[in-house]
């Protein structure tokens, strides 16, 4: 029975034929030495021969295992295929456009010995187009920080470094690759580090990112920030959502009485949306409290993660238990 790999790495690819070569050569490189590793190669669709590439590099060395997903599905996708099939005790993910560099994969490790759960790069000089990713990204990161309140300066870098145990407990989808530090905090209490990787400019083929997604990360972050704030509480969101049910509905009530005494009208609308309004305000307290009656039976049995909060020391920043 053969013995299962130290560390993982996995990287998703999409029509990166001239890239993959030299990747696959890198990465020996930067392991050469190292404890016994296995790099998961997942194709997510590609349609420029970047399949039967695969297959031969993976033939002539059995550390490289290929991954074929059926179609295009994305990035997100193809990392948690990845991570379902990844065997290592530590996993790396990283991009496969040769924009992240393998050598740096030994320090990111080596931090995570040091008793992190998850180590994130931030790319240091970025070689990117200033107008339509780096601006982009520089104002992303900041609102990301904001909202979930993890100080991660760099969420697009797919140079990760993660404990197995907390990449079995990630359920991927969307774009949500971009908020996998805010989610290892909320769902798993994980601690986190960062660190400075090198960054180079696109060799070959073209960038499958762009503005276009910009709509499809802010609804990722809502979802996330709904994670983050109401998972433990989810009556206080649903309370929330019934008080403005109800604020509406005493609104239009309101509107109701003055139209019939002091206009002498009667305008049926105001009083039929008064009591839609207060069946929903009903509605949502009732399902903030089935939330609850879940959650409570979920929790049986299980301890409740104490409070999270984060500090920086040097170029790291630790998430651990408040108090």
């Amino acid at each position: 029975m053969a013995v299962a790999p130290a560390l993982s790495v996995v990287v998703p690819i999409f029509n990166e034929v001239e890239s993959l070569p030299i990747l696959v050569q890198k990465v020996r490189d930067a392991l050469e030495g190292q404890r016994e590793w296995e790099l998961l190669l997942v194709d997510d669709g590609s349609t420029d021969g970047t399949r039967d590439l695969m297959m031969a590099l993976a033939d002539d060395d059995p550390r490289v295992r290929p991954l074929y997903l059926a179609r295009n599905y994305g990035q997100t996708t193809a990392m948690q295929a990845g991570f379902d099939h990844a065997l290592g005790a530590v996993v790396v993910s990283m991009d496969g456009d040769l924009q992240n560099d393998p050598a740096d994969i030994p320090r990111l490790v080596e931090k995570l010995d040091e008793g992190y759960d998850l180590v994130t790069g931030y790319r240091l000089n970025r070689k990117d187009r200033l107008l339509t990713r780096k601006i982009p990204s520089w104002f992303a990161n900041r609102i990301i920080r904001f909202l979930t309140g993890v100080p991660i300066r760099d969420n697009g870098c797919s140079l990760k470094a993660y404990r197995r145990e907390l990449v079995r407990r990630f359920h991927l989808y969307s774009d949500m690759h971009r908020f996998i530090p805010a989610i290892a905090v909320a769902t798993a209490g994980a601690r986190v580090a960062e660190i400075p990787v090198r960054h180079h400019a696109r060799q070959h083929g073209e960038s499958k990112y762009g503005l276009s997604r910009t709509w499809k990360v802010l609804s990722d972050l809502l979802v996330i920030k709904s994670i983050r704030s109401f998972r433990e509480r989810p009556l206080l969101l649903f309370g929330l959502l019934s008080m403005v049910a109800l604020s509406l509905s005493g609104a239009f009530a309101v509107r109701s009485l003055i139209t019939v005494f002091v206009y002498g009208r009667t305008i049926f609308i105001f009083p039929s949306v008064t009591v839609i309004l207060f069946g929903l305000t009903v509605y949502l307290v009732m399902l903030g409290l089935l939330a609850e009656a879940a959650l409570f039976h979920g929790r049986r049995g299980i301890r409740t993660l104490s409070p999270l909060v984060a500090t920086r020391s040097g170029n790291a920043y630790s998430v651990r238990e408040d108090g």
